[in-house]
């Protein structure tokens, strides 16, 4: 896997990997001994970043063409570098086989990162091992807040400019910077002619999702991740000074390629509807609304609707983007509002009750339910998880993946979504949403109870009246949904 490159033998290293050193008496150190594979040279093929471990070392450099590193402990191994160069290490840490190194993680990964010069950030940011730690196993939103705060301004400017597929994508570094890397990181993906057409559909989605009307609020990339189907993260509104976060979370079926361009203009729906409705605040509750289209999971299709894996996976990410929040907004936190659809209900409940995220309010619309039987079990606050079914969806209700959250008993507000006039607001007439994706669609009355919630209005909110446990009499009898499954969703992807 990973690294990233230090002190020894770098300075020295050309285009080959040949070490060319001039003799130089032993010292006590801390040395990343690099490891590389033997991959050649040339305009494709990128020059691989050194994979290294921190060891406290006694180093001897000999001669022009070979190096070797001794290293207090019994065990050792010999490293491959590319080239005529060979390379031997003896530590505490083992290594089986040449080149069998371990990978840094958390703090260590990041100092590791600001070690390097601008050459070997360059070829970090194109080495895979070193993206799959920062987008796959990062290290801790708080640990990169400390560690981004301890740099100077040339150090963040180095690895912003140098490293942006890192550096936007790690939860907690400042949202502007990440915005300005994975923007960086768009520009480049659209000019390079050897990019795939799958890669830059995607990016192109991403693009026109960026686009906004002029007078509209500001839209920042804050997550940007072109491997395999993608992810990518867009929020409406400044994050950095919002008083009210909302995180929109989607179900099956959504798509960077597909969907995100129109994502991001529901998140802006949203958004204007908080906005109307932000004078209801609570006092003291600041100013400012940010809606953040999250699609930072790969959500299901038919080939896979079944498992939970996916609802798993998007629980850690969703948990880390929270953290992210929170750790970059640390003695000035917002309130936190997780609106989650379909599948992606499962997957935020998940999140909430996994131990690792809290919001302070959870509307969930046309869920399938999950393995969580009770609000008591989420981190959410008192009284402030809210559960819309619009008329005619088969999936709210569903039980599916478990217990329904809108059942009696689960100790949810279940939202009355029949429409009609809001006497909180000046006698405005609200449709009623029906089938499965039609919770967020401008003038019906769950965007705006979503809305009312997510200032922290949920009191305004009318509770449906239940008529016993959920499907018994008086319930809504659920129709099939002709928008639920469309032919384009039919096809597996990767």
């Amino acid at each position: 896997m990973l690294l990233i490159a230090a002190a020894l033998l770098t300075a020295s290293m050309h285009s080959f990997g040949v070490v060319e050193a001039p003799v130089v008496p032993a010292v006590q150190s801390v040395a990343v001994v690099h490891a590389v594979a033997e991959v050649p040279e040339g305009p494709s093929v990128p020059r691989p970043v050194m994979t290294g471990v921190h060891l406290a070392a006694s180093v001897s450099v000999a001669g022009t063409t070979s190096a070797s590193v001794s290293v207090a402990g019994t065990t050792s191994a010999p490293v491959s570098v590319a080239g005529t160069t060979s390379a031997r290490v003896s530590g505490t840490s083992s290594m089986s086989a040449p080149g069998d190194v371990t990978a840094d993680h958390g703090r260590a990964f990041l100092d590791d990162l600001s070690s390097l010069d601008r050459a070997d950030l360059f070829r970090a940011d194109r080495d895979r091992r070193v993206l799959a730690t920062a987008e796959d196993d990062p290290p801790t939103a708080a640990e990169v807040a400390a560690w981004w705060s301890g740099l100077d301004d040339d150090e963040r400017e180095a690895l912003t400019s140098c490293a942006p597929s890192v550096i936007g994508n790690l939860d907690g570094v400042p949202y502007a910077e990440r915005d300005r890397a994975n923007r960086a990181v768009l520009a480049r993906g659209l000019a390079d002619a050897a990019a795939g057409a799958a890669v830059k559909a995607m990016l192109g989605q991403v693009r026109d999702a960026l686009v906004h009307e002029v007078g509209a609020p500001d839209r920042s990339l804050i997550t940007l991740d072109t491997r395999g189907s993608g992810r990518a993260a867009i929020a409406v509104g400044d994050l950095a000074t919002a008083a009210d976060v909302t995180v929109v979370v989607p179900g099956m079926f959504f798509t960077v390629t597909g969907q995100m361009a129109d994502f991001t203009n529901t998140a802006n729906d949203l958004y204007t509807e908080q906005a109307t409705v932000a004078g209801l605040a609570a006092p003291g509750s600041g100013n400012g609304v940010a809606v953040v289209a999250w699609m930072g999971y790969r959500t299901p299709d038919l080939s896979n609707i079944m498992s939970l894996g996916l609802a798993k996976t998007g629980a850690d990410r969703l948990a880390r983007t929270v953290g992210g929040l929170r750790a970059v907004r640390a003695g000035d936190e917002p309130r936190v509002n997780i609106v989650a659809h379909s599948y992606g209900s499962t997957t935020a409940l998940m999140a909430l009750a996994s131990g690792r995220m809290r919001a302070d309010s959870l509307t969930v619309l046309g869920s399938p339910g999950s393995d969580v039987r009770s609000a008591a079990d989420l981190a959410v606050g008192s009284g402030q998880v809210f559960v819309g079914d619009a008329h005619s969806d088969p999936v709210a209700g569903s039980g599916y993946f478990g217990t329904d959250p809108g059942a009696a008993g689960f100790g949810s507000t279940v939202l009355d979504l029949t429409g009609g006039v809001d006497a909180q607001d000046a006698g405005d007439v609200f449709r009623r949403p029906v089938g499965h994706n039609d919770y967020l669609k401008p003038g019906t009355a769950s965007l705006h109870d979503v809305a009312l919630i997510a200032v922290g209005r949920g009191d305004l909110v009318r509770e449906q009246v239940r008529r016993g446990e959920r499907g018994g009499e008086g319930m809504p009898q659920a129709s099939p949904d002709m928008y639920l499954v469309r032919p384009q969703d039919l096809q597996p992807r990767d």
